[in-house]
């Protein structure tokens, strides 16, 4: 098993990242690369699956795979439970990093900073648009709590349907949006024999700077 894990290698030919092909800033070079996955990646691969990494009070740390949810300005949403393991670890250390990985593209960009709710409004606004069960789910699970077995979650989620049948949920206090506001932005593109392009975006006050990393 470790021989054939050592012999496991796939050499990356698709492509190059030089600075002439690369902004001043990183918002317009992630719109393309997202755009570029959208149009690439097929299932199971979703172009919008990234891995968020949070500490927690101890500082070991977590990661676990989401979906971004928005993309503007001012930085990189998805939602979850406030409640969850993730939600206390914000809580108590309000940075984290996420990992986007496109492998048909040979691509991954690596993205740092300071997390923030957003707005009770903007929370509402996503909860409106999801499937109704997902809605629900939102009430009903006690996420990252521990639960007996599959049959108490089902009775949870009954519950919740009774509770709801004659309206339609609301958006839980207690579930809701964050916001990364990114600090550093790191674009890799691989490369043959392991000499991949990285360039790496560093917020400075309120300039980007742009630098390459050795592979």
């Amino acid at each position: 098993m470790t021989q054939a894990l050592a012999d496991m290698r796939r050499d990356y030919t698709r492509d190059g990242l030089s600075e002439a092909q690369a902004p001043s800033e990183p918002f317009a070079l992630f719109h393309q690369w997202f755009g570029d996955a959208v149009k690439t990646e097929q299932p199971p691969v979703e172009a919008n699956a990234m891995t968020l990494a949070t500490v927690d009070q101890d500082g070991r740390p977590h990661c676990r795979i989401l979906l971004l949810k928005g993309l503007d300005a001012q930085g990189f949403t998805f939602f979850t439970n406030y409640q969850s393991a993730k939600g206390e670890q914000l809580a108590a250390r309000p940075f984290a990093a996420m990992t986007f990985f496109w492998p048909t593209l040979e691509r991954q960009v690596r993205i740092e900073g300071r997390v923030v709710k957003v707005t009770p409004e903007e929370s509402d606004a996503y909860y409106q648009v999801r499937p109704l069960g997902s809605r629900l789910g939102a009430w009903a699970s006690p996420q990252s709590k521990v639960i007996r077995d599959r049959e108490e979650l089902q009775d949870l989620l009954k519950a919740t349907e009774q509770r709801f049948c004659d309206t339609q949920p609301g958006c839980p206090e207690h579930w809701g949006g964050y916001r990364l506001l990114p600090e550093r932005i790191e674009f890799w593109q691989g490369r043959a024999s392991r000499l991949h392009d990285r360039l790496n975006y560093r917020l400075q006050d309120t300039e980007w700077t742009r630098e390459r990393l050795a592979p």
